[in-house]
């Protein structure tokens, strides 16, 4: 089977964090190299991803065939207080 094919079942991992200071989610990929982008929203950047993913693989000398699956893990830190504090 060749890599293309391999590509195009198997999905992307997408890392994106949330960045407090800039606010916005940064997202990088150790399957895409070259990934670094980011996005006021999920849903913002999800669409960035469409389009920057394929062409990243293309530019990378791996082009996609067919659709290009990818995983999205979000993380994002936050600290609570109880009430009376």
């Amino acid at each position: 089977m060749e890599e293309n094919s391999i590509m195009s079942e198997k999905p992307l991992f997408v890392r994106a964090e949330w960045d407090d200071e800039a606010r916005v989610w940064v997202a990088t990929s150790d399957d895409v190299p070259g990934l670094a982008t980011e996005g006021e929203t999920v849903e913002g950047l999800v669409q960035k991803l469409r389009v920057l993913i394929p062409e990243l693989l293309e530019a990378n000398g791996n082009p996609p065939k067919y659709q290009v699956p990818f995983e999205i893990l979000t993380r994002r830190f936050e600290v609570s207080q109880h009430k009376d504090m």
